[in-house]
């Protein structure tokens, strides 16, 4: 039946009469949920099962200079674009749980317990996500860092600053490693924020892990079925890896983008963290050509929940397409 203006007001003069009818029995309301379930996505790779794990959102106003080289309005109309408010940013994080069948990887840690009373619980939440998701922290294998922003490492230490995963070996980038603990480096570096990434790191891997981590190199196996990419630019070691089981592969990208509605539609776009912007843009479009010849699945640390896809070429930059949910792994 066609649904017309008559048959629209019809209705609304049906539901004003409705008081004139007899009350129905009251049943009591439902109560109100308070907080998100907890949130998991698992899909497989071949034999190994990958386990996305969301440790929040971090909404903050939009800064000026958020993108280095573009007008903060071209951000703003980026952003209405795709149904974002304008003037703030959401950045979401998902840190990974890799099941290879003989070992359970960690893939960085999100922004640590001690974050999640400091944010009201926005972030902070991997530990807890992880418990739910049914992995004991204890029974992790190896830890692997992409680089040394603290939403990367700072859930290596629980908010006591004890280990968060005792019993596992915790693997870097070595070029990451010897940039942020050389002293040189660390004395020149800008006031500001440049200069708390390398105190948080020392903090981290220093007092919390008494530098108990073991560097690997690009282009060698970290783990079983997962290789260390080279993709620098964002940090001088950052690095993101490719989950190969079978005939059937993933690329973990770390920090290659940020925002998918900003930085894969516009890979020219300079993010302020990037520590060589210009060299993490000739990442960026290297990749993603990479991606979009080879077809390949897509995992985000800062892509929207479950944080996973795929990309296409579109007009000057690309266009990320999520992956279909699945509720069976």
């Amino acid at each position: 039946m066609e649904l017309t203006r008559r048959h629209a007001l019809a209705g609304a003069a049906a539901l004003a009469a409705t008081p004139l009818l007899p009350k129905a029995p009251a049943r009591a309301a439902a109560p109100v949920a308070d907080k998100q379930a907890p949130s998991f996505y698992r899909y497989k790779v071949g034999d190994a099962q990958v386990t996305a794990i969301s440790d929040g959102v971090n909404n903050f106003a939009l800064p000026d200079t958020f993108v280095l080289n573009v007008k903060k309005d071209e951000v703003n109309a980026a952003l209405e674009k795709n149904f974002m408010p304008k003037d703030k940013m959401s950045i979401q994080f998902a840190p990974l749980v890799i099941n290879t069948g003989g070992k359970l990887v960690v893939v960085d840690t999100g922004n640590g317990a001690a974050a999640f009373a400091s944010s009201k619980g926005n972030v902070g939440q991997f530990g807890a996500n992880m418990v739910a998701a049914g992995f004991d922290p204890k029974a992790v294998d190896m830890v692997v860092i992409s680089h040394f922003h603290g939403d990367h490492i700072n859930g290596l230490l629980t908010a006591e600053n004890t280990l968060a995963f005792p019993n596992a070996e915790v693997l870097v980038p070595a070029a990451e490693w010897k940039y942020f603990m050389d002293d040189g480096e660390m004395s020149r570096a800008p006031e500001g924020r440049m200069q708390t990434v390398f105190k948080n790191a020392r903090r981290v891997f220093e007092a919390g892990l008494n530098k108990k981590a073991t560097p690997y190199e690009w282009g060698k196996e970290v783990a079983p079925g997962l290789t260390a990419v080279e993709t620098i630019g964002h940090t001088p070691g950052h690095t993101s890896y490719v989950l190969a089981s079978g005939s059937d592969k993933v690329f973990i990208q770390s920090d290659v983008t940020n925002l998918p509605a900003l930085f894969v539609t516009n890979p020219g776009w300079h993010l302020m963290f990037d520590q060589d912007p210009a060299l993490a843009e000739k990442t960026r479009r290297r990749v993603y050509d990479m991606l979009v010849a080879d077809k390949m699945r897509v995992q985000g640390f800062h892509y929207p929940f479950p944080a996973n896809g795929f990309v296409e070429k579109d007009g000057n930059g690309y266009r990320l397409i999520p992956a279909p949910w699945n509720p069976v792994i």
